[in-house]
């Protein structure tokens, strides 16, 4: 009899624990009575809003920055990214000593542009209804020496993420139930390796747009499929097919992938400003959006939510959440 041994263990989240810490936040876990109240169990949330980059994103971009050899280093790192992980790239080849280039959309947030190039990076545009920001990060990489550290499709970055959801529950203990974002799957899956690994009765859900729930999709096909590009408040997850490898772990590993709309979304950033007293960015507000709209059910006791950032400007934030609907 053989068994096949996972590309990322629980034991690959442990080791990345260890390389960021000192490095990385270890981003508080908040309570509230009334979120309790309003959805029926006891919710620990894990704010990544706190992290460096004000995302998640610089777990897993760290631990595999940080893996390179030196040779690769001193050519410098390439990326690709809406926002959050070009940030977190910028930033792990700053602490690294190395520099950073960066594809991103033309359209990506200003803010989070403009982050990215305060990080030391360069940045390079492209559009994201008619480009290919792979193949134009390749061909970069290529021609200088660089060496790609990917948004989520890669082992050392998703078992950076799930360091996450390793510290809450360290801290929270035992869940019956963790919530968390799916854009191209490496924190749901990084997550969903550290929560299984603990306590393998935790059922691991994820939460999409409602236009862009491919990886939803996907499991309902048993296969990758891909969607058109989506147009959500929720940029972070505007992705139009799941990663090959998070793929390959989340059919294994995810109990439910469950969709919420613009709206909801914009609900629950309101709530959250409101009632919790922080700011999350569209991406980050969809599993407590899930949570609030009673998309996840029925739920357990003690429930773990993953806020994967708050990367949002004061412009766009009023925009989205000045007028109750």
């Amino acid at each position: 009899m053989t068994t096949t041994t996972p590309p990322v263990t629980l034991d690959d989240v442990r080791s990345a624990a260890a390389r960021i810490e000192g490095v990385a936040h270890r981003t508080p876990v908040l309570r509230s009575r009334t979120l309790d109240a309003l959805v029926g169990a006891e919710t620990f949330l894990k704010c990544e809003n706190f992290q460096r980059v004000g995302a998640f994103k610089f777990r897993g971009a760290y631990n595999a920055a940080s893996r390179l050899t030196p040779e690769q280093l001193a050519r410098g790192i390439a990326a690709y990214s809406s926002g959050n992980h070009a940030q977190a790239v910028a930033l792990a080849a700053r602490e690294l000593g190395t520099t950073a280039v960066i594809v991103m959309p033309e359209d990506a947030p200003p803010s989070k542009r403009e982050a990215t190039a305060a990080y030391g990076a360069e940045i390079v545009t492209y559009d994201r209804y008619t480009g290919d920001r792979v193949a134009l990060a390749e061909a970069l990489a290529a021609e200088r020496g660089l060496s790609i550290v990917p948004p989520y499709d890669h082992p050392h970055v998703i078992a950076g993420q799930g360091t996450a959801a390793l510290e809450l529950i360290e801290e929270a203990g035992d869940l019956g139930a963790l919530v968390a974002p799916v854009g191209g799957g490496g924190l749901i899956a990084g997550s969903a390796t550290a929560a299984k690994g603990l306590h393998a009765g935790t059922a691991v859900i994820g939460v999409e747009p409602e236009a862009g729930d491919d990886t939803r999709r996907s499991l309902e096909a048993g296969r990758r499929v891909t969607v058109p590009v989506p147009h959500t408040i929720a940029d972070g997850q505007a992705l139009h097919t799941p990663g090959e490898l998070t793929f390959s772990l989340n059919r294994r590993l995810l109990d439910a992938v469950v969709v919420v709309s613009d709206d909801e979304i914009r609900d629950a950033m309101r709530f959250a400003f409101e009632r919790l007293k922080i700011v999350l960015e569209p991406s980050g507000a969809t599993p407590l959006a899930a949570l609030l709209n009673g998309r996840v059910g029925p739920l357990p006791r003690r429930v773990g939510v993953i806020l994967s950032g708050g990367n949002v400007d004061a412009a766009r934030f009023a925009d989205l959440c000045g007028t109750p609907r």
